[in-house]
């Protein structure tokens, strides 16, 4: 069965719009670093620009929210949800085939496109590209796990993921240097310091953003679990 969830989770992923949307924005991403990367010699700036903020700040987080709330949010809107909920399957399976699905998915679109970019942008691979390959990597389980519950729980899932990263992410935690201890990507890139100083510094505690990470990951997913239990059709918020 949890073949079964995963196949309608990677078809509700793929198909329509959202298919051609993941496949065009890792696209422009990369044809965008190769055409700066052409007419510019590798530097800081570049890398600060290209990979710290169009990549981890923008586009894995972007491409996570689309994959996480599609993986749940898409069947309970199109009313094909029902079919899994009719079924003697445990609701904690179901969350955690479709996180698996959804982290997959993004590392397919996000993270190797980041991989990739780094190698671009800095010219080499080495522990910077490796870094933020890791951070990338952080980013899109955690993230996934946080937008899965989010779908579970409200219906415009995709637009309250938005705002958060827009407004949460790229500017709240950008202004006031104290809240990046909430960050997902400041957990992500403290972590990734480990693997390279240069690359990135441990803006918060590595022991914090470690413990912190994890209780997002396994909390969000507890409570996804524990909402689908009680999710119906007919009252669904």
């Amino acid at each position: 069965m949890n073949s079964t969830i995963a196949r309608l989770t990677q078809k509700s992923l793929l198909r329509g719009w959202r298919g051609w949307l993941l496949a065009a924005i890792p696209a422009v991403q990369l044809l965008v670093i190769f055409a700066i990367r052409a007419f510019s010699s590798p530097s800081d700036t570049l890398e600060q620009v290209l990979l710290r903020e169009m990549t981890l700040g923008t586009v894995v987080p972007l491409l996570s929210v689309i994959i996480a709330t599609g993986a749940i949010n898409t069947e309970v809107d199109d009313g094909s949800i029902a079919y899994l909920l009719m079924k003697p399957i445990r609701r904690g399976r179901i969350l955690l085939v479709k996180a698996a699905v959804a982290i997959a998915t993004t590392f397919a679109f996000a993270v190797v496109p980041a991989f990739v970019a780094a190698i671009v942008v800095t010219g080499k691979l080495d522990s910077g590209t490796w870094a933020y390959t890791l951070a990338a990597a952080i980013c899109a389980v955690v993230y996934c796990a946080v937008f899965l519950m989010v779908g579970v729980r409200f219906k415009q899932a995709m637009t309250i993921g938005l705002l958060y990263v827009v407004f949460w992410e790229n500017l709240v935690v950008g202004l006031v240097d104290g809240l990046r201890i909430l960050s997902v990507q400041y957990w992500a890139t403290s972590l990734a310091s480990k693997v390279s100083t240069d690359a990135f510094s441990a803006d918060v505690n590595v022991v914090a953003a470690a413990v912190l990470a994890s209780v997002a990951t396994v909390a969000a997913l507890w409570y996804g679990t524990r909402r689908l239990r009680v999710l119906t059709l007919a009252n669904q918020e």
